[in-house]
C-alpha cells in the first residue's frame, strides 16, 4: 500500500523548504513574448561582472566556494565536474548540499585521492564502490557540504559516495537522501572490476561518514540522469540521457525503501503508440556534423510531430523486465513495446504536484523542451487505467536567444522552473514562469562550461549552483523577494 501523502509530506520538510526562496518570483512574473527573453518577468537586465565570472541582476551578488583540488576537511581533495546537487535542512539551521561529481574513468587529475591515488588507503574497502583492482578505482561519486547562510560561508565538505562514475545528476528523497545517478553504462573491463549503470541513495548529514554503495539494481541500468519522487506515493520517476531515450517510473515495494525493489516501468501515449516526442523534422544539425552526446541512437523518425506546448497526452506505464540490462537494450525493447521517445532525459525535479524534467536536444531545432507530467490521483494502480497521468509540453522555444540545451532544474513552490543551460557559447541560469515566459538569472562569464545543480537553501536566502569546468559552487544571494 502506497504511504499517505500525509505521512510523506511530513518527512519531506527538509527538501520543500528549499524551495522556499523561489515563492516571490509570482508577483514580479508577466507574459512576455514567445520569442523572447524578457527581463520584466524576473529581476532586471544581468549587469556585466567586473570579475569576469558571473553577471546577475542588479542588486544581487555572489560568493565562491568548494573548488576542484581544495583540501576537504576528511584529507581528501574537492573532485572535479560538479554536477547535480540539492539542498537540504542541516543542524543549528545549516544547510547541507549533497552534489554530484561526473569524473569518468580513473582520471587521476578529478579525483579524491591525489596525482598517485595515493589518499585511497584512508577509505575503508567496505565503503569503495568500483576500486578498479586497486590500480585503476573510479573517481566519480559525490561530497557533501556544510554552509551557513547567516555568515555566508562553507563549514565544512567530504566525500560522501566513493568510487563510482560519471555521476551526472539525481534528485533528492521526501525523507531527507540524494538519489545519485550514473550517466554510463560501462561494464566490467580491465580499468573497472565491477558493472555500472546505477543509481545510489547518499543520506544528507552534517557527519563527515562515507555513505554504502549499494546499487539500487531493480531501478535499472542504463544511461541514468535524473530522478524526482511524488511525495504522495513514492513514485520515483527516471530520465535517460540518450537522443532516444524513455522515461521510466519505478514503483517501489515499500514506498521509502528503495533497495527493498519494486516494479521498473516506462511511460507510452495512449492511443499513438509509439510516439515519438522528439518532435524533430529532421535530425538536428548538430547531431549529424559530430556533436551529439551519444552517436549510436536511433535515427528513425515519425512521420510527423504529435506533441504541441500546452496540449496534455494520456499516458500509460508498461512493465518492463530485464531491468539489469547488459546489453544496455532497455529502450530498444520499450519502444517494441509502445514507448514514447524523448531527446536526451536530462534534469527532473518534482514540484507544485507534478514531475517536471528537461529534455536537452528536443523541439525542431533541437535546443531542447521542458515537460511536465501530473500523475494520476491513482498513480501507481489499477484503477489509473481509468484515469491516467498527463503529460503537456511545457515549453519549446526552438530559440537559442530564449533557451539552449536545458540541463538541471529545480522547482520553486509556485510552479517555477529554475533552468541550468548546458549548451554554449554562453550559458545561463534561467527562471520560467507557470505561463511559459522565460527570464535570465545569472550568466556565466568566465567560459563556456554548463551551469549544474541549482537548487535554494532551505532558508531560502541562498540560489546554489555549480559551474562544471574548471568545478566551482556558487553562492547567489539578493532581493529574492522582489
Amino acid at each position: 500500500m502506497p504511504l499517505s501523502r500525509r505521512r510523506f509530506l511530513s518527512s519531506a520538510a527538509a527538501v520543500t523548504a528549499g524551495f522556499a526562496g523561489l515563492r516571490s518570483f509570482a508577483s514580479t512574473a508577466g507574459p512576455v513574448a514567445s520569442d523572447s527573453a524578457t527581463a520584466s518577468a524576473g529581476y532586471g537586465e544581468l549587469l556585466i561582472d567586473a570579475e569576469g565570472l558571473l553577471d546577475l541582476p542588479k542588486g544581487f551578488a555572489y560568493r565562491v566556494f568548494s573548488r576542484t583540488g581544495e583540501r576537504m576537511d576528511d584529507g581528501l581533495l574537492v573532485p572535479g565536474k560538479h554536477d547535480g546537487m540539492a539542498a537540504f535542512e542541516g543542524p543549528d539551521g545549516l544547510t547541507l548540499l549533497v552534489r554530484n561529481h561526473e569524473v569518468e574513468g580513473p582520471d587521476r587529475t578529478l579525483g579524491a585521492f591525489g596525482k598517485q591515488n595515493e589518499l585511497l588507503v584512508r577509505l575503508p574497502r567496505e565503503v569503495i564502490y568500483d576500486a578498479g583492482y586497486g590500480k585503476t578505482p573510479m573517481l566519480g561519486g559525490t561530497t557533501t557540504l556544510v554552509y551557513d547562510t547567516n555568515k555566508q560561508e562553507l563549514v565544512r565538505q567530504y566525500l560522501s559516495l566513493a568510487c563510482t562514475e560519471r555521476n551526472c545528476a539525481g534528485g533528492p528523497t521526501p525523507w531527507g537522501s540524494w538519489i545519485t545517478c550514473e550517466e554510463t553504462v560501462k561494464r566490467k573491463d580491465v580499468e573497472r572490476e565491477i558493472d555500472h549503470g546505477y543509481n545510489f541513495e547518499v543520506p544528507a548529514t552534517a557527519d563527515m561518514k562515507l555513505a554504502d554503495p549499494v546499487p539500487l539494481k531493480a531501478m535499472g541500468r542504463f544511461n541514468h540522469e535524473a530522478v524526482a519522487i511524488d511525495p504522495g506515493t513514492g513514485i520515483v520517476y527516471q530520465t535517460e540521457d540518450r537522443h532516444d531515450g524513455v522515461l521510466y517510473r519505478f514503483v517501489p515495494t515499500i514506498p521509502g525503501k528503495l533497495h527493498e525493489g519494486g516494479r521498473l516501468q516506462v511511460l507510452a501515449i495512449k492511443d499513438k503508440q509509439p510516439a515519438d516526442l522528439r518532435n524533430w523534422l529532421a535530425i538536428p544539425k548538430e547531431l549529424q556534423t559530430g556533436g551529439a552526446h551519444d552517436v549510436n541512437f536511433d535515427t528513425t523518425l515519425s512521420a510527423k510531430r504529435i506533441a504541441k506546448p500546452g496540449e496534455s497526452l494520456g499516458v500509460e506505464w508498461v512493465d518492463i523486465d530485464n531491468v539489469e540490462a547488459p546489453e544496455d537494450d532497455l529502450r530498444y525493447r520499450a519502444f517494441k513495446m509502445g514507448a514514447a521517445r524523448f531527446a536526451r532525459g536530462e534534469g527532473m525535479w518534482y514540484g507544485n504536484d507534478a514531475v517536471y524534467f528537461a529534455c536537452t536536444t528536443g523541439g525542431p531545432a533541437g535546443k531542447g523542451q521542458i515537460w511536465r507530467y501530473t500523475p494520476s490521483q491513482h498513480e501507481g494502480t489499477t484503477a489509473e487505467a481509468g484515469a491516467p497521468g498527463m503529460l503537456e509540453l511545457f515549453i519549446e522555444p526552438n530559440n537559442a536567444t530564449i533557451l539552449q540545451h536545458a540541463d538541471n532544474i529545480c522547482i520553486g513552490d509556485n510552479g517555477h522552473v529554475v533552468v541550468c543551460e548546458d549548451g554554449g557559447p554562453v550559458n545561463h541560469v534561467l527562471g520560467v514562469t507557470p505561463g511559459g515566459s522565460v527570464y535570465k538569472i545569472a550568466r556565466n562569464r568566465m567560459n563556456n562550461s554548463e551551469f549544474a545543480g541549482s537548487c535554494f537553501s532551505p532558508d531560502g536566502s541562498t540560489l546554489f549552483v555549480n559551474i562544471q569546468n574548471p568545478g566551482l559552487t556558487i553562492a547567489i544571494t539578493g532581493p529574492w523577494n522582489g
